[in-house]
């Protein structure tokens, strides 16, 4: 199939939109009674109507626009075999928000023989839209932001998320977390790898790592990083959704604690 060539800027409006509109979605839900929480996985692995219903929302506009593009969803999976394909989070942080705690997001990327062009982050109670085009910087709510050059770990606040698996996975990060934890200013468990990565990307936090991650848990947070000048490495290979994101004088001193 011949491919056809998208004007990226002109579409990151218009993902931004249906960022929007699925915040919307999670809005009609959040703190109410009518939430409807299913157990995934395990008890710690939850999945909500919002979730199943932002999702919906978005694969049907990808439709209506780009037909033939492939798409990855958390809730329905893969689906096409067109070199451009969308990657999706419909709600990043589900265990937050049916919770009612605040921190939770839509997470939207476009990439292109696996490699993202476009991504979006949503924080719809926040009101934070975060957004990258690869080669064009990264934004907040459209104004650039960029990963501030701290180098002392004594200084940095960082985050990490531990896997659901961890009640009977040994490998279950908190080995790290301990060796981290004596070195920095402060450790955070916010439950959003999406929001974290893009924290890190604003400064706002001064790195971010998590094992074991899913495509859709970073396509878009990674290259939002990416482009507002973090570092993003993978560690471990053959798992190549381990991932670190830290200004680049961080990166070496984090990457010594991590295993």
């Amino acid at each position: 199939m011949q491919t056809e060539t998208i004007n990226l800027q002109q579409l990151l409006p218009v993902v931004e939109g249906w960022a929007r509109e699925a915040g919307a979605i999670h809005f009609s839900y959040f703190r109410k009674r009518d939430l409807a929480v299913d157990i995934k996985a395990n008890d710690y692995d939850v999945v909500t109507k919002a979730d199943k219903e932002s999702e919906r929302l978005i694969i049907s506009r990808i439709k209506e626009r780009f037909p033939h593009h492939s798409i990855l969803a958390e809730e329905s999976g893969e689906s096409g075999g067109d070199r451009w394909q969308w990657v999706i989070d419909p709600l990043d942080g589900t265990t937050n928000f049916s919770q009612g705690l605040p921190l939770f997001c839509v997470s939207i990327a476009l990439q292109y023989d696996g490699v993202p062009q476009l991504g979006v982050v949503f924080a719809p109670y926040l009101d934070e839209m975060y957004s990258a085009v690869r080669g064009c910087g990264a934004t907040l709510n459209g104004k650039p932001i960029n990963c501030p050059p701290k180098n002392r770990l004594a200084e940095a606040v960082v985050t990490t998320g531990l896997p659901v698996s961890r009640h009977e996975n040994p490998d279950n990060n908190l080995d790290n977390f301990a060796r981290v934890a004596v070195e920095v200013r402060g450790v955070r468990l916010r439950g959003s790898a999406a929001l974290d990565l893009c924290y890190t990307a604003a400064g706002f936090l001064d790195g971010f790592w998590e094992m074991d991650l899913h495509l859709w848990d970073i396509a878009a947070g990674a290259l939002i990083a990416e482009e507002a000048g973090a570092d993003v490495v993978y560690f471990r290979p053959g798992r190549p959704y381990s991932i670190l994101v830290a200004s680049p004088a961080l990166t070496p001193r984090l990457s010594a604690l991590i295993r």
